[in-house]
């Protein structure tokens, strides 16, 4: 009896051993196996989840709704990110230029690289880089990301060309959106306190006519002149404008005031932001913020 039970109790050890560890050594090794994309923007982030699913690990590093983009500085934890990643998803055109700085500390050459704007042939210091609400040109922003994952991950080609397949579905909507939007809206006046939505507008025909040493000034985190801010109020507070775009994302008491001579005119204020909302997706977001332009022009 006591060697019947001797031989129970390690058949049932073995059968832990064989099992428990095993399930754990396989969660373990799924984990390590994931590739790892750091995205310096919520924005990428979020389509890279979407394209690689399971299959990809993604740290953003942009992905604060409160925070000021421009007035970013990376610490520690981003750095160690990049370090480890397979691939970096950025921006470019100064907007993350941060991650030069992270990327030179830790090279590697097994890391690659997707920068959107060199994707998209944008450059110059004039250039607006808010290139995730170019929607005629994200078909080739998005093929770009899978291709990236595709280069470093190539035995998981056809999961990353299936993710990209689904994606690009996905944006009929918003596509359908914009197009609404022109045959509507096409040649309608409106202004922005910052270029945020500037491919949008563009894409749907729509002019901006705020003032470029206005919303430069903005951007750039620096005091508009006196003659740029009257004519952005006169503008605002004068019903020359169909609507006003407000950056919610970074306010300041010249955007403010701009934001209350709008609405003590009447003229509708659409909020944009440059960080991709919490709890939506890439798809969700701009939706959003290009039907709340066409309610705000239908008034």
């Amino acid at each position: 009896m006591r060697q019947a039970v001797l031989t129970c109790l390690a058949g049932a050890a073995l059968l832990a051993g064989t099992f428990f560890p095993a399930a754990e050594a396989k969660s373990a090794d799924a984990k390590s196996q994931s590739l790892t994309v750091v995205a310096a923007e919520s924005v990428y982030g979020n389509i890279v989840s979407q394209i690689g699913g399971s299959q990809v690990s993604v740290t953003s590093i942009l992905s604060d709704p409160n925070a000021d983009p421009h007035l970013y500085e990376p610490g520690t934890a981003n750095a160690l990110a990049v370090a480890k990643a397979k691939v970096v998803i950025q921006n470019g055109l100064g907007y993350d230029a941060f991650m030069s700085r992270l990327e030179s500390a830790s090279p590697s050459g097994h890391r690659d690289v997707v920068t959107i704007a060199d994707v998209l042939g944008i450059s110059g210091k004039n250039a607006n880089p808010h290139l995730w609400y170019d929607v005629p040109a994200l078909n080739r922003i998005v093929a770009a990301i899978a291709g990236g994952l595709e280069q470093a991950d190539p035995s998981n080609a056809a999961r990353y060309r299936q993710g990209l397949a689904r994606f690009e579905a996905s944006l009929t909507p918003l596509r359908n959106e914009v197009a609404a939007l022109k045959k509507s809206f096409a040649g309608e006046l409106v202004a922005y306190t910052e270029p945020v939505p500037g491919y949008l507008l563009a894409a749907a025909g729509i002019r901006n006519v705020a003032p470029d040493s206005f919303t430069r000034a903005i951007e750039d985190g620096s005091e508009p002149s006196p003659a740029a801010v009257a004519q952005m109020t006169g503008l605002a507070g004068g019903h020359k404008i169909k609507v006003l775009l407000y950056n919610s994302q970074t306010v300041s008491p010249i955007t403010s005031r701009i934001r209350s001579a709008a609405q003590k005119a009447g003229i509708p204020v659409v909020g944009v932001t440059e960080t991709l909302p919490p709890g939506q997706t890439f798809q969700q977001w701009q939706l959003g913020q290009a039907k709340a332009l066409y309610a705000a022009l239908a008034r």
